[in-house]
């Protein structure tokens, strides 16, 4: 099988495709592929190893003897599944593997917009820290709060566990309960009741713009917001008015609507924390990420199914 991977990968994970007699194609540039260059690297390839920057639509499946696209992402909303189907392309994703990291990272970052990190980091780095004061970047207790988690799976039950070492309260919004992670209820109800929200759900028709200027009305104007999810989920329009009203405390967000373009409103705001989409960026989840991908490829090479299909 001749197998195109879009970005580098960890060595280990290169190893399972190379120890697999899979023919590699290695794109060497970390940034994002261009599509006229996916499209002549599909040409010549049976399975893509892809990223979740990497649009797979149905000219892309197209474009090569394409048998399977595997995905160094939990998420599949850059794959256009029913075009995969429709071709018998099945298509892998990577579940499981990141969970902790992106809950680490939801923590760090409520704490860090929470807590005012990087206002006194930059405090410090300017010059301007004259000595301890009583009224001095004054933030938000987290016991006996409420974080609201939209989409409890994998990663929305993690940051819950690591949340109530912080004394906080969990309520959820999803389709199912979820007894768990905690009490369910209407994303509206939560959206009024919580001090924190934080996003877990996937990327869909139904949760694009899902907390849109209505709902993001309906938060406390001491809540914060953090997205670890994926940008479209907030209309991020909506969310800079909101927070130039004074709406809403601040936010902390690792993904973007229109990403990697950051909207401009959102860099007006001290009280907004930035991350550039690292909520699984650990050595030890991106190997074992890559390494899932890897196996995929492998498991279809040799004629079986490839263990973590989602289509």
């Amino acid at each position: 099988m001749r197998v195109f991977v879009t970005r580098p990968i960890p060595r280990p994970a290169l190893q399972i495709l190379h120890d697999g007699d899979l023919q590699v194609t290695l794109r060497p540039h970390e940034s994002p592929i261009p599509r006229a260059e996916l499209l002549a690297g599909v040409a010549q390839a049976d399975g893509l190893l892809c990223m979740l920057t990497d649009q797979v639509d149905a000219e892309v499946l197209d474009a090569g003897p394409l048998q399977v696209v595997s995905n160094v992402a939990v998420g599949v909303d850059n794959i256009d599944l029913e075009a995969a189907s429709a071709r018998g392309v099945p298509v892998t994703n990577t579940p499981g593997a990141l969970t902790d990291a992106t809950a680490d990272m939801t923590l760090a970052l409520l704490l860090a917009v929470a807590r005012r990190v990087p206002e006194g980091d930059a405090m410090v780095r300017r010059g301007a820290f004259n000595g301890w004061g009583p009224m001095m970047m004054l933030g938000a207790d987290l016991a006996g709060r409420t974080l609201g988690i939209v989409g409890p799976g994998r990663i929305g039950a993690a940051v819950a566990k690591r949340a109530r070492a912080f004394g906080l309260e969990i309520l959820v919004a999803a389709r199912s309960d979820h007894p768990e992670v905690g009490p369910r209820t209407s994303i509206d109800d939560l959206l009024s009741r919580s001090d924190f929200v934080s996003l877990h759900c996937p990327l869909t028709e139904e949760t694009h713009h899902l907390l849109n200027a209505r709902r993001l009305d309906l938060m406390k104007s001491s809540a914060y917001l953090i997205n670890t999810a994926r940008g479209p989920v907030v209309d991020e329009a909506a969310l800079v008015e909101r927070l130039r009203s004074g709406g809403i405390a601040g936010a902390a967000l690792d993904v973007y609507e229109q990403e990697p373009t950051v909207h401009p409103g959102l860099l007006e705001f001290d009280n907004v924390v930035l991350a550039p989409h690292s909520g699984s960026a650990t050595h030890r989840t991106r190997n074992a990420m890559a390494a899932m991908a890897a196996r995929d490829l492998v498991s279809v090479s040799q004629g079986l199914e490839p263990q973590h299909r989602v289509n």
